[in-house]
């Protein structure tokens, strides 16, 4: 059995991934926008961790508050025979992880609005809690379309 299957993903990221040494390296994006989309993908995780489903609950939760998110909801679901999704409502966004511990991999999303939060800083956390070789990420700025950038908006 081969220990990476790149058909369960569209990309697999070994050819565009990091080393685990190039985590502190993530550009932390300052643009003005409605918020930071990152997205995360974890290869060659510790197995055992992507299958605990109390440990995806504690993980989620902590990169939530080093964040500065505010936590409103955590769900989680243990898959039989393995793998574990969580998603986390935030007063902010969102932040989700799905697992799959048979070739050590994981999906990663957090989504945060607003100028006080730092989304990277999740994603670091999540990279050393789930002790990853390689990664692949994406920092995406949600922007304000042009046409509603100056539409008065209350609080």
């Amino acid at each position: 059995m081969e220990p990476f299957f790149p058909e369960l993903h569209p990309n697999p990221g070994w050819h565009d991934s990091c080393q685990s040494n190039d985590i502190e390296t993530l550009h932390i994006n300052s643009h003005e926008n409605m918020g930071r989309h990152c997205i995360l993908e974890l290869y060659q995780c510790d197995r055992a961790k992507l299958n605990d489903e109390a440990f995806i609950r504690t993980t989620i939760t902590s990169s939530a508050k080093i964040s500065g998110a505010k936590l409103i909801n955590l769900v989680t679901h243990s898959f039989h025979p393995q793998g574990v999704t969580g998603l986390a409502l935030l007063a902010e966004s969102h932040i989700s992880i799905h697992t799959w511990p048979e070739i050590g991999y994981a999906a990663i999303d957090v989504f945060t609005c607003g100028d006080h939060t730092m989304p990277e800083k999740a994603c670091k956390l999540l990279f050393k809690d789930f002790v990853a070789e390689h990664f692949s990420f994406k920092n995406i700025a949600r922007e304000i379309p042009s046409g509603i950038q100056n539409l008065h908006r209350e609080p």
